[in-house]
Parts: structure tokens; C-alpha cells; sequence
């Protein structure tokens, strides 16, 4: 109360100061006061005190209280964004275009400032007041909003000054009634909502985010829960047969099985392992083949040591392998040869797995596709459009599989391609 009563005070008495000096120049100019200015100047003190008292009004009805701070004709505010320079300077830009009744808008991203030119209500609707009412035709029509922002370390700071479009003079006889005080909060509210929205939205996006990650974990585990069980049966079963025509060879299988699993159940809620230790793996793998097929099974491996350290998806090289002799080597008479090679290209790292079977056709077993459709989507799930797979004919014969994934990091040293047997060489071995 007592600050709204200064400000009343203060107003009166810069207005009874301007008619005291306005008299004396009217007396010196008319020889006297007259009714005339007195009454001129009664009307002029009514409506300086009538404005004051509608000013501390509406600012009471705005801002649920009276001081100092909040009956100032100008208005300063200032906000922390938990955000980039760039981006809190396009959000206040944004705010400041869309103030009500904002226009000239003024931006400058070298100092960092906005400024907007706001026209007050209007109380006349637009008309042009009479030409008598002087107080009105040279009232203030407009406010300035200037916004500063500062940068900061991860947060930056933005200064709002809210403030009569006229010299600081014009504040000692008329009052804003509280524009320019709602003019300030309006910016503070708008920064407050979109910064908060904003938020949320990174919030919003990291929890999709980490969830979508989740998914893709469980649907990797869920692909390789596919794979290592089909390798189990079949095993198991064929040591099932041997063991009642040909034990010896039946406890071979399962020591060799025994082997495999050593390399196996360590990692099994692991969906990335090395291209060694799948390497690895699958000699245990084809150990426990070669009971079965004999001499009919040859195997030739050429992956040079600085590219064991390649992360492949879990049991991916064994499923290549699997393929190659189900659909390409169990079905041709006498069997055939597998290679593995590996070999880094710029950064790129391919494993191809071919073999010189049935190929496409000539008596090759019809597959299901699920073991290659399992390799394509764990693949994209591991490394999205940074890796491939394709699979083409070999010459004279078989199948050649390449799978291609990124070269770790830091790169190493380009590793020179190793000679390529000449079955595969005739076939064109293609990587995709």
C-alpha cells in the first residue's frame, strides 16, 4: 500500500510541478491565470490522479501485489534455458514473434539480441481520439521488449527488458497500467513452457530411445536363442544313432560336443562375440561334422590374426557354415571344401564362407530361408545400414555367403588380401 501511494504522490506532484511552470508562462502570456487554466488545470490533475489509480489497480489484478518492483514502468526479467546458445536464441526469437500484438521485429544473432515493438490495447478501437483530448493524442502507444541471451556452460541466460516506447522522461506524468509488467511475464511464461516442453521431449525421446534399445537387445537374443538349439538337436541326435551302431564314434562326437560348449555357454546372453572365438566355435562344430561325413568334409581357413578382434553377432559364422554344408555339401556325392576368409578393405572387414557344393541347384536341398533371414536381420539390428550380407553363386560350383561389418576403431593397418583358393577365385566371390 505505502508503495502505491508514493507512486500516486510522485505522479501528482510531477503533474502539479508541469501546471505550476504552465501557469506561469499562461499569467506572463494573459496577464493572469483566468477560470479558464484553472480550469484546465483541475482536469489535468483529475485525470493524472485518475490514471494513477487505474494503473495500481490493474497491476494489483495482475500481479497479486503491490511494490516497487511491480508498478515500475519498465520491467526486467531474467531465465536460465538448459540449452545451446543457438537453440535458446531461436526459442526467444520465436517467443518475441509470437507476443500478442508484437510486430518490428528485430533480430540480431551476432550481439545475440531480439527486439519487437508492442502496441498497447486500444482503448478507442482503432478511431483517432478528439482533438481535444491532448493527453490522449500524445499518449504512448507502443512498448519495447529487448531480450539479451548470454551463454553459458550447458545453460544460458536470457535477459528480458520490457519498457515504454518513449524517453524515460514520459514516466514521471503517465503510467503503462501493468502492459509492460504483463508484457514481461508473458515472455518468462512462454520461455518456461517451451523450455519444459522441450525437455520432455528429449525426455520423451531418450525413454523410446532406451527402450527401443531394450528391444533390439531381446530381439537379438531371441534370434540366437533360434540358432544355438538347432545345432544342439541335431547333435544329440546323431550321437543318438552312433550310439547304437558305432559307440567309439558316438563318444568321440560328445567329447567334441563337450568342446564346443566350453566356447559356447560362456557367451550365450552375449549377442556380439569375436571373429575368433567364433572361429573357434566352428572348428569345434565341424570336429563333430567330421565324425559323421569323413573325408567327405575339408576345411580351409585364411583370416589373418590382426582380424580376430572384429565383433561379429554371436553364432552368425557357424550359421553360414551350417548352410553351406546342409544345403551344399551333405547333398553332392564325395562332399566338398569349405573355406572361411576374412580380409579388411578401407573400413570394411568381409568374412566369406563358400563352399564348392550343390550350389542353387543340381540336387541341393530346399531350405526354409530362416537361417538366412535370421543372419540378415541380425545384422541389421546390430549395425543398422553400416553392414550387409549377400550370397551368390561359386564356380564350377557351390555357394559363396559374405557378410561385411565395420572395421574396428582405430582403424588398423590395412591387411593385404590372402591368396584365395581357385575354386573361389573361378567363382567370383563377391562381397556385399
Amino acid at each position: 500500500m505505502s508503495s502505491s501511494l508514493i507512486l500516486i504522490v510522485r505522479i501528482l506532484f510531477a503533474w502539479a510541478v508541469a501546471v505550476l511552470l504552465a501557469g506561469s508562462l499562461w499569467g506572463w502570456l494573459f496577464d493572469g491565470i483566468g477560470g479558464v487554466f484553472a480550469l484546465l488545470a483541475v482536469g489535468a490533475m483529475a485525470l493524472a490522479l485518475l490514471g494513477a489509480i487505474t494503473h495500481v489497480r490493474r497491476v494489483s489484478l495482475l500481479a497479486g501485489r503491490l511494490d516497487a518492483a511491480v508498478l515500475a514502468n519498465r520491467q526486467q526479467r531474467r531465465i536460465e534455458l538448459p540449452m545451446e546458445t543457438v537453440e535458446a536464441y531461436e526459442l526467444v526469437a520465436e517467443v518475441l514473434h509470437h507476443l500478442p500484438r508484437s510486430g518490428d521485429v528485430e533480430t540480431s544473432p551476432g550481439s545475440l539480441q531480439v527486439q519487437a515493438r508492442v502496441r498497447r490495447s486500444d482503448p478507442f478501437g482503432g478511431a483517432r481520439p478528439s482533438r481535444w483530448n491532448l493527453l490522449a493524442r500524445f499518449a504512448v502507444t507502443h512498448d519495447r521488449v529487448l531480450a539479451t541471451v548470454h551463454p553459458g556452460n550447458g545453460t544460458v541466460g536470457v535477459t528480458v527488458l520490457c519498457e515504454p516506447d518513449a524517453a524515460h522522461w514520459v514516466d514521471l506524468f503517465a503510467l503503462d497500467e501493468g502492459s509492460n509488467y504483463q508484457n514481461a511475464e508473458s515472455v518468462l511464461r512462454a520461455l518456461s513452457s517451451k523450455a519444459a516442453a522441450q525437455r520432455r521431449e528429449e525426455q520423451a525421446r531418450a525413454e523410446r530411445e532406451a527402450t527401443d534399445n531394450a528391444l533390439t537387445v531381446a530381439r537379438l537374443n531371441l534370434l540366437q536363442a533360434q540358432v544355438e538349439p538347432h545345432f544342439l538337436y541335431n547333435t544329440l541326435a546323431n550321437a543318438q544313432v552312433l550310439a547304437r551302431t558305432d559307440p567309439p564314434r558316438a563318444e568321440q562326437m560328445l567329447g567334441h560336443l563337450i568342446q564346443y560348449l566350453r566356447h559356447s555357454l560362456p557367451r550365450e546372453h552375449d549377442t556380439l562375440s569375436t571373429l575368433g572365438e567364433e572361429l573357434e566355435r566352428t572348428r569345434a562344430y565341424l570336429e563333430i561334422l567330421k565324425i559323421r561325413m569323413g573325408t567327405r568334409l575339408q576345411l580351409q581357413v585364411e583370416i589373418p590374426d590382426a582380424l580376430k578382434q572384429v565383433t561379429l553377432p554371436s553364432m552368425m559364422l557357424q550359421t553360414l557354415v551350417e548352410n553351406a554344408i546342409k544345403h551344399g555339401l551333405e547333398p553332392k556325392p564325395g562332399g566338398g571344401t569349405i573355406w572361411i576368409l576374412a580380409r579388411q578393405v578401407d573400413d570394411q572387414v568381409t568374412v566369406t564362407v563358400a563352399d564348392d557344393g550343390c550350389g542353387f541347384g543340381d540336387g541341393a536341398s530346399a531350405g526354409t530361408g530362416i537361417g538366412l533371414k535370421n543372419v540378415r536381420e541380425r545384422l541389421r539390428l546390430t549395425y543398422g545400414d553400416a553392414a550387409s550380407f549377400s550370397i551368390v553363386s561359386n564356380f564350377p560350383s557351390g555357394v559363396a555367403a559374405t557378410i561385411a561389418v565395420p572395421a574396428p576403431a582405430p582403424a588398423t593397418a590395412p591387411v593385404q588380401p590372402p591368396p584365395v583358393p581357385a575354386a573361389a577365385v573361378d567363382g567370383g566371390i563377391h562381397h556385399g
